[in-house]
């Protein structure tokens, strides 16, 4: 791969969310923003965006804002954090515990009413393409967001589900203008 060009998407998990200890996909939270040495340890890491994509979600919107005060991102509603339906809002100790399902299965598992981390890839996938299309690009979403943006890389709709992506951490993958594919670059990168 060395010499190969490629076009970079840096995926960056908005600021911790305030939930309230509740499952809170599509549901309209607030970020913690307090942290403002971390939010510009995370903005010297990222680097300064040649373009900014942002979920419309406010803690994206919020969390981008913090970091780069002076950009206006544009928002991709594609971007979306998975929506897990009925079980939104719900405290997470109310969930059930999914954890013993291969991983073929959760991939597939939809929430009443919701959609399946197969479904938010069949979303996000589509959207990182035409994304790169337009060359380098920085990515402020969620933690389901850029778990799909892994799968897509690494060729593997369940491969994505493997990462924990943690709040204000950098996510780098990178697609090959040769045509041949998507790389990782780095995962989860913190200050």
């Amino acid at each position: 791969m060395s010499g190969e060009t490629a076009t970079e998407l840096v995926l960056i998990r908005h600021a911790p969310a305030l939930t309230g200890a509740r499952l809170c996909g599509r549901t309209d939270v607030k970020a913690d923003l307090g942290d403002t040495a971390r939010i510009a340890a995370v903005r010297v890491l990222a680097g300064l965006p040649v373009r900014l994509i942002v979920s419309p979600a406010q803690r994206c919107q919020h969390t981008a804002q913090a970091l780069w005060p002076d950009r206006e991102g544009a928002l991709d509603a594609d971007l979306w954090e998975q929506d897990f339906g009925a079980w939104e809002g719900r405290p997470y100790a109310d969930l059930p515990d999914l954890g013993p399902l291969p991983p073929v299965d959760l991939a597939h598992h939809r929430p009443p009413m919701g959609e399946s981390f197969a479904d938010l890839a069949a979303r996000v996938w589509p959207a990182l393409n035409v994304i790169a299309d337009g060359g380098n690009a920085t990515i402020v979403a969620h933690a389901g967001t850029i778990r799909a943006a892994l799968s897509l890389a690494l060729d593997s709709l369940v491969s994505g589900l493997a990462f924990e992506i943690a709040p204000l951490s950098v996510t780098r993958i990178a697609r090959l203008t040769d045509g041949a594919g998507w790389v990782v670059r780095g995962v989860n990168g913190q200050p």
